[in-house]
């Protein structure tokens, strides 16, 4: 809203007072213009969006430690339920396949029903099966309620870039999407740490018990705190249906935001049987299909340095199985930090290409239709690809070269931080490209980075064993060096193909 004319001391001044000449001047007739206007992207202060941001991303963690803390404890539940190793290592294996899944259903849902309710189910199912792993004495048990655990986990990163797409416009985006993988690339690396730590000084059933602890918190945070953010449920956040279900209780309680456009609220939307493969469709969009393969690729890079790693680091350097975990520290902490980064960094790359085509860095639309967001987006990425090339390679001929052990751990670090930094712009260029779509598309995602990461982690152990480590990590930089080309053909031709010129 313009600033209004400063109102005159003197009689019947509205009626002598100059015509504006000057869009500092407002008359009364321009005020009711303005009032009219669109409204805005999202009613929510910077403060608040700080706020849902936060509690989404945090969410998004429990996806990622729910995996990570649990291999400490693979030789104690052994022992425990009197099965294999094997055995414990097939309920890895389903928690990877249920993961793969939920997100194209979970996301669907989140999409057409609401952030809001679909988060609230996710944190409960979670929460009731963390209780049932801590208290089951069964290996059937176990297996049932991992199932379950990952169904209720997996879905939650879909959710918070839902949550990150309704809140926050394209030119601010980069930043909610750093903080998001900010927190969930620590988790990787903190959660062995942890579950070392329990499974060692108390039991493997505590591991369970503080996930449950953790999430039970959490659900009440969301609960209390969480709004609907949906935009085809409340628009800008100004017209969030009266269920409690869709209201968190700290609005509901405050009377919070009516609707500023005609004072109705908006209705509950009519819940309908999700589509599991509504999230394929996403897949026949260049641009889109694209951003998926590449981030999928540096996801496969990552996660085969990772399964490496403390096999490696156990035979060459005889490390224990405790240290060996604290080997993942660097590269998750400067993943962390790096994901932070990378989001201003993008935000201020949207600015700079918005002032090369003299376009104004507009924060109240989500429209980027007839905006270059590939060239925004992509403006720093090379950079990231070209240092995880480089460090995969030097991971690998420093193990198999034995040099000192902070070498392998400066690579871990300098891959940590650039695949980081690639997975937040490819985070936030899809949602970019699929606003209304945000938690489908992430579901997407999903599904095509597991079955990356499967097939590098499958393919890892015979060519270490063929090839040595050194060529091994050298295929897989050369791999990661491929998705540059595709890249750049993005790059140049998105804006083209979205306008129907390709």
């Amino acid at each position: 809203m313009l600033p209004s004319e400063p109102v005159s001391s003197e009689p019947n001044s509205s009626v002598l007072a100059p015509v504006p000449e000057s869009k500092h001047e407002v008359s009364s007739s321009e005020k009711a213009d303005d009032d009219e206007e669109p409204p805005l992207f999202s009613i929510f202060t910077p403060a608040e969006k700080r706020s849902i941001a936060c509690l989404a991303s945090f969410s998004a963690v429990f996806s990622t430690i729910s995996s990570f803390i649990y291999f400490p404890a693979i030789t104690a539940l052994s022992k425990s339920l009197h099965v294999s190793i094997g055995a414990i290592h097939l309920t890895i294996t389903s928690y990877f396949i249920v993961a793969s899944i939920a997100p194209s259903i979970m996301g669907d849902m989140a999409d057409q029903s609401g952030r809001r309710p679909i988060s609230l189910l996710a944190f409960t199912l979670y929460l009731a099966a963390n209780l049932g792993l801590a208290s089951q004495n069964s290996y059937a048990a176990l297996q049932t309620l991992r199932c379950v655990q990952s169904a209720a986990a997996s879905g939650t990163v879909a959710i918070a870039y839902g949550v990150i797409s309704d809140i926050a416009p394209a030119a601010e985006r980069g930043s909610y999407v750093g903080l998001l993988l900010g927190l969930a690339n620590a988790a990787p690396s903190l959660g062995p740490v942890l579950g070392g730590v329990i499974a060692e000084q108390l039991s493997w059933r505590w591991i369970f018990w503080m996930l449950a602890i953790a999430s039970g918190v959490h659900l009440l945070l969301l609960f209390v705190f969480l709004p609907e953010t949906a935009r085809k449920v409340g628009g800008n956040g100004s017209r969030a249906p009266r269920s409690i279900i869709y209201q968190s209780l700290y609005h509901r309680l405050r009377q919070y935001r009516l609707d500023r456009n005609d004072g109705q609220n908006a209705r509950t939307p009519s819940f309908r049987l999700p589509n599991p493969f509504s999230c394929l469709t996403t897949l026949f969009q260049r641009g889109t299909f694209i951003v998926i393969l590449v981030g999928s690729l540096q996801s496969s890079l990552f996660n085969s340095i990772a399964a490496s790693l403390s096999s490696q680091m156990i035979h060459i350097y005889s490390l224990t199985y405790l240290t060996a975990g604290l080997s993942y520290l660097p590269s998750g902490l400067g993943g962390a930090i790096a994901a932070y980064f990378t989001g201003k960094l993008l935000d201020r790359d949207f600015r700079i290409i918005s002032e090369n085509h003299s376009l104004p860095a507009d924060t109240s639309t989500r429209n980027v239709s007839s905006f270059p967001i590939e060239k925004a987006r992509l403006r720093s990425v090379f950079l990231f690809i070209a240092i995880n090339t480089l460090a995969t390679t030097g991971y690998g001929w420093a193990l198999a070269s034995r040099t000192h052990i902070a070498g392998p751990l400066i690579m871990l670090f300098l891959t940590g931080t650039s695949s980081a930094a690639t997975f937040v712009t490819c985070g936030t260029l899809i949602t970019d490209l699929n606003p209304d779509r945000s938690a489908t598309v992430q579901a997407s995602y999903n599904l095509i980075r597991c079955l990356t990461n499967a097939a590098g982690i499958a393919a890892l152990q015979p060519l270490i064993d063929r090839v040595g480590a050194g060529w091994c990590f050298t295929i897989f930089g050369a791999i990661g060096a491929l998705c540059i080309p595709f890249l750049l053909l993005l790059r140049l031709r998105g804006l083209a193909w979205r306008l129907g010129k390709g």
